[in-house]
């Protein structure tokens, strides 16, 4: 009786021990696969993992259902291995994405994950939350500094934590006699594949990769030694996350997947992988056909011809553009006057959102993929400078931060500059700070809103590979995305210099209000210049008054009220009358930004914080040093009056604002 009791209970033990623990799967296409799917993840008719689409702000995650079993009774972890076949493609090479990741993971919910350059893994709050029980490997197309991602094109590998623990350029290596390094790019749109090696005695961690249907490189692209004792538990799902930021984003595609515990992954069948979707190329001229015809069918034949080419002729000078040889290197950021046109429906007036001194800015829809955009039409001469002045647009154009709108490119034609900017419908911060009929914006929203943008200036002033002085700071230029996270936009006054040189200027432009008084007087742009608008934005943002404002008749600015609030003990009384500020922290913060606001806004360049200094006081890292108003007291006019500049001193004040760029 004894050995039948022992039997049934090591059965029993057997089947507790086994369960939900399948160690191995292999999917040679997802057609008919029961997975896990959220966000905007699905399984295409052809049998194609889609991971995200070009929807801007959206997660989608894929996880094979049931748990996998990565312990042992005795709390061992497992070797594993898995391949999996991915692409990511996108109609236009130079719009890239925020990646994807293969994960491990504690949990399917991942329904607090940002999008955009989390990658839909975590937030702001738990990246880097040892809670988190995440192993990532992520294939990441965009360099972000707060993550100290080494390039935009790398494999990493990431526990609990978007900064990687080592991460290196995309690629592999050949295994010829010199063992050659080759680059891979990951938004080729070309098919990939990736192998994904633990050795659980050794937490030896392997990551390797190569082109589809190419053998398993010998050498890994990635090898380090990594405990997951702690990352993961007894059972674990896996799968893959990826995620849209607030511009245009690529499709992220899974062909293929295996996986196994306690063994190596099986092969992929490359035979059984659905195809990736072909994107619509232009129709091929047909090749030209002699067709030997009677007098009649000649005659009728030219007739035809004279007309098309009428046709043609007209057709090509109403889409005339400009295009010089320099502009060869810059053909992937420059846009067909043609498809400008159509997106705009001919630059029609019910197509307009905004207009001011430097043109009008259109809506539009390009034709080929539908994404929104938006159009500044900018007047110019075609003379010298004009090629320096592109090279900066298209360098622009690069700049990669959650915090910028990117600006997509650029088109050339007859007497005018067209910018392509990424389109917000949620328009611009001003909107929100002066327009009654909008809901307000609460002290911890608005809190994040100045970080955001401290955090771009940082990005543009010291963290990207030229500095880059924007030159028209203020709430007008501050967009909104769905979340209502910061962009700072509209470079269209923006000037690019190298680390460690001086901006030249010749033209004293910006908006009244906003400028340094040193730019003013002398037309001297600097990264301080930027960070003396900074100042205005902080009060304008923290008082819902604008810089420059008209009380009993007269000019008032903004700082000198503070100034003279701060001096009598009651700065928070200039704050927004909308905000609340009973809760001691709101109160302490606000009071902060006001102080830093008059800070920033010194008549002295040299007295002025930078912008890292800025996001280390708004961050709390560091405390505000005592300050006396006293010794900031100054006159905004009679600043500006000084050194020869006074009422009748012409300036180029801008008009036309990021705000043109919105939805009306």
């Amino acid at each position: 009786m004894s050995s039948i009791l022992t039997l049934f209970y090591f059965f029993l033990f057997l089947k507790i021990a086994t369960c939900g623990a399948q160690k191995n799967f292999t999917l040679n296409g997802f057609r008919g696969a029961k997975l896990d799917l959220d966000g905007i993840a699905s399984i295409t008719p052809e049998g194609l993992l889609l991971l995200t689409n070009a929807t801007r702000l959206k997660t989608g995650h894929a996880f094979y259902p049931a748990p996998l079993r990565f312990k042992s009774p005795a709390g061992k972890t497992f070797s594993f291995s898995t391949t999996f076949v991915f692409a990511i493609v996108s109609e236009y090479s130079f719009i890239t994405s925020n990646g994807m990741a293969f994960l491990i993971s504690s949990t399917v919910n991942l329904s607090t994950a940002f999008p955009s350059q989390f990658i839909g893994l975590f937030n702001l709050e738990n990246n880097c939350d040892a809670a988190n029980h995440v192993l990532a490997i992520e294939l990441d197309t965009i360099q972000t500094p707060m993550f100290a991602d080494i390039n935009d094109n790398h494999v990493g590998i990431d526990v609990n934590c978007l900064k990687s623990v080592d991460s290196r350029p995309a690629g592999y290596f050949s295994g010829s006699a010199t063992d050659q390094f080759e680059s891979l790019n990951l938004h080729s749109g070309e098919p990939m594949q990736v192998w994904v090696d633990y050795a659980g005695g050794d937490m030896q961690l392997n990551v390797t990769m190569s082109p589809a249907k190419m053998p398993k490189p010998s050498r890994p692209l990635l090898s380090v030694k990594v405990d997951l004792s702690s990352v993961v538990y007894d059972q674990m799902y896996v799968g893959f996350s990826s995620a849209t930021g607030s511009s245009n984003h690529p499709s992220h595609y899974v062909l293929g997947w295996s996986f196994m515990v306690n063994g190596e992954a099986e092969s992929l069948d490359y035979r059984k992988l659905p195809q990736l979707p072909r994107l619509p190329r232009s129709k091929r001229k047909p090749k030209h056909i002699v067709v030997w015809l009677l007098p009649v069918a000649i005659f009728t034949f030219v007739l035809m011809v004279a007309a098309t080419v009428i046709l043609v002729v007209r057709r090509r000078i109403k889409y005339a553009e400009v295009l010089e040889d320099w502009e060869q290197e810059y053909g992937p950021h420059r846009f067909s006057y043609k498809d400008l046109h159509r997106a705009t429906d001919g630059f029609k007036d019910k197509e307009l959102l905004g207009e001011g001194g430097f043109g009008r800015v259109y809506r539009g829809v390009l034709p080929a993929s539908n994404i929104e955009v938006a159009v500044k039409r900018v007047s110019h001469e075609s003379g010298q400078g004009m090629k320096e002045f592109v090279a900066e647009i298209v360098s622009i154009g690069k700049l990669r931060h959650r915090n910028v709108a990117q600006l997509l490119g650029y088109c050339r034609r007859k007497g005018e500059l067209l910018l392509v900017y990424d389109y917000m419908p949620n328009g611009s911060l001003d909107r929100y700070l002066y327009d009654h009929t909008k809901p307000g914006l609460d002290w911890a929203r608005r809190f994040i809103i100045i970080k955001g943008v401290a955090s771009a200036l940082l990005y543009l002033h010291e963290e990207w590979e030229q500095v880059v002085v924007h030159r028209d700071i203020k709430a007008s230029n501050v967009l909104v995305d769905g979340e209502l996270n910061a962009k700072l936009g509209d470079f269209g006054l923006a000037r690019l210099c190298q680390h460690g040189t001086n901006l030249r200027t010749t033209r004293i432009i910006g908006t009244i209000g906003y400028l340094a008084p040193e730019f003013a007087r002398k037309g001297k742009a600097t990264t301080m210049s930027d960070v003396f608008a900074f100042g205005a934005f902080l009060l304008e943002v923290a008082c819902g008054r604008r810089p420059l404002g008209i009380e009993a008749g007269e000019q008032v600015f903004l700082v000198d009220w503070v100034l003279e609030n701060w001096k009598a003990g009651t700065v928070l009384a200039t704050r927004d009358q909308r905000l609340g500020l009973e809760e001691e922290p709101s109160a302490v913060e606000m009071e902060m930004v006001l102080k830093l606001g008059c800070l920033c806004s010194h008549p002295m360049p040299e007295a002025r914080p930078s912008m890292r200094q800025v996001m280390q006081f708004l961050d709390g890292d560091k405390t505000l040093p005592d300050l006396s108003p006293a010794c900031m007291s100054f006159s905004y006019p009679s600043l500006m009056q000084n050194d020869g500049y006074d009422d009748d001193t012409s300036i180029s004040v801008a008009t036309m604002s990021t705000s043109s760029l919105q939805a009306r």
